[in-house]
């Protein structure tokens, strides 16, 4: 919906360069995650919206020649004003319009001053909290809690235990299918993170037993289930149509 509306507002070079920006540069030269561009992407619709509302510019009016300085740190402001984001949040918003800057500085050259001066505003700090870690007593209680005698607990063990074991991001693990497994020695698992980062991850003996029983029974081991993913929502049925 986003880029259909850059594409049948009026051209303007703002317009262009951000659709050049969003659905060429990023995805194809700087092969940049689906996720970090659809971040990018609402960033630049709520900076629209604020161009709209605070600045009386309307998007199909909106010009490179109008964004200064001033106007992105009182964007930045807005977000942490009235939206309530945090410094992380808006640390994010910054990133992505850094990175727009630093892109169109080599297409537009007229305004590099300008640019030079949105590309000096700076990150805010953001506090760390403290990390808390579980004990190895709380680990083995956390992973007795699947029910065994049932297929969705011991699917919640299978993908409990391997978050444990890798240290894997949630969206690290939803994005797993059993390709990603190499269950012949030396047993490892490929993990694909932020910026699609890979990583390898050897597996403990114990995690093998689980994850080779767990595939088994849902049918994932076969050649053909390579690319559905690893943990499925249980239902009546799994993927292959298992009972």
């Amino acid at each position: 919906m986003f880029f259909q509306i850059l594409i049948f507002m009026k051209t303007t070079d703002f317009s262009r360069y951000l659709t050049g920006f969003l659905t060429n540069y990023l995805p194809h030269e700087t092969g940049a995650s689906k996720n970090t561009i659809f971040s990018y992407r609402d960033t630049f619709v709520l900076f629209i919206q604020f161009m709209e509302q605070k600045k009386n510019i309307n998007v199909n009016k909106l010009a490179i020649k109008d964004i200064m300085k001033q106007s992105v740190i009182e964007f930045l402001n807005w977000l942490q004003s009235e939206r309530k984001n945090n410094n992380a949040t808006r640390n994010l918003r910054l990133a992505a319009i850094h990175s727009f800057f630093k892109y169109i500085q080599y297409f537009a050259p007229d305004n590099l001053y300008e640019y030079q001066g949105i590309l000096s505003i700076k990150i805010k700090k953001k506090e760390k909290p403290a990390i808390n870690y579980l004990t190895l007593d709380g680990i083995k209680l956390l992973l007795e809690q699947p029910d065994r005698t049932t297929l969705k607990g011991r699917r919640d063990l299978a993908l409990l235990s391997l978050m444990y074991d890798t240290g894997a991001r949630v969206q690290e693990i939803i994005d797993l299918s059993p390709s990603a497994l190499h269950l012949d020695k030396p047993e490892t698992i490929r993990v694909t993170g932020k910026g699609n980062k890979t990583r390898i991850i050897p597996l403990l003996e114990g995690q093998i037993k689980i994850l080779k029983s767990y595939l088994v029974e849902n049918n994932l081991s076969v050649p053909n289930a390579g690319s559905y993913p690893l943990f499925l929502i249980v239902g009546k049925k799994s993927y292959l149509g298992l009972a």
